[in-house]
């Protein structure tokens, strides 16, 4: 983070990633795997578990079905996966460190936010329940879109459906996958190391955590673009 030069402007909307992100999700899933490998009597390790990071769910059920190996159709096999996170959610929705903070303050200077998720609707519904109304003004899920992260389309259907051009937004992600989504779609992004780690690039400012930041220290990401 650094001071806000003269002039600098916030950004005219905030684009979240979900899993890993807005909220740590991400043992849910890994957990729920594990599981569903091992009803057909194999191992998941972790290593399998990070290749998924930031995939679309049906990508990551076609690598669960042939790695597990797992003898149930990519769909099925999301839906398994899908109930159980659900269920995990409903229980406990575990906030990543600053991103409550950051999402309050976002919302008190009104700037707009959308989250950007390769999760389905069902599984975003369930983590904006559990925020005060109106932190998203968009939700753009696995299910809205033709093409997944990394291919630019979630990016560019948010900052459609927000009206405001991919370029005047920041995006914020914790995935490589999620992180070429979005600088694949001129945005802006502040990539926030997680489970795995981001190379630097263009378009990207990478973090190990969101405390501490401000919508004023986003704006700055975009004076620096």
């Amino acid at each position: 983070m650094t001071a806000e030069p003269a002039g600098a402007a916030l950004p005219a909307a905030v684009l979240w990633d979900m899993d890993g992100t807005l909220v740590d999700t991400e043992p849910y899933w890994i957990e729920r795997e594990r599981r569903l490998v091992a009803e057909y009597g194999h191992a998941w390790t972790d290593e399998d578990a990070h290749a998924l990071v930031g995939n679309s769910l049906l990508v990551s059920a076609a690598y669960i079905r042939d790695r597990g190996p797992v003898p149930l159709e990519p769909e099925e096999i999301v839906d398994r996966l899908l109930d159980g996170v659900i269920a995990d959610v409903r229980g406990h929705v575990p906030f990543r460190p600053g991103a409550p903070e950051l999402l309050d303050a976002l919302a008190g200077l009104g700037v707009p936010c959308a989250l950007v998720t390769m999760s389905y609707r069902s599984l975003a519904a369930a983590v904006v329940d559990a925020l005060p109304p109106g932190r998203f003004a968009v939700v753009v899920a696995g299910d809205d879109v033709t093409h997944g992260k990394p291919h630019p389309e979630p990016y560019l259907t948010a900052a459609d459906r927000l009206g405001v051009p991919p370029e005047a937004c920041v995006a914020i992600e914790d995935s490589p996958t999620g992180v070429a989504s979005a600088v694949a779609a001129g945005v802006p992004t502040l990539a926030v190391e997680h489970l795995v780690p981001i190379a630097p690039g263009p378009l990207r400012t990478v973090v190990r955590t969101l405390e501490g930041w401000t919508p004023d220290d986003l704006g700055v990401l975009l004076s620096g673009r």
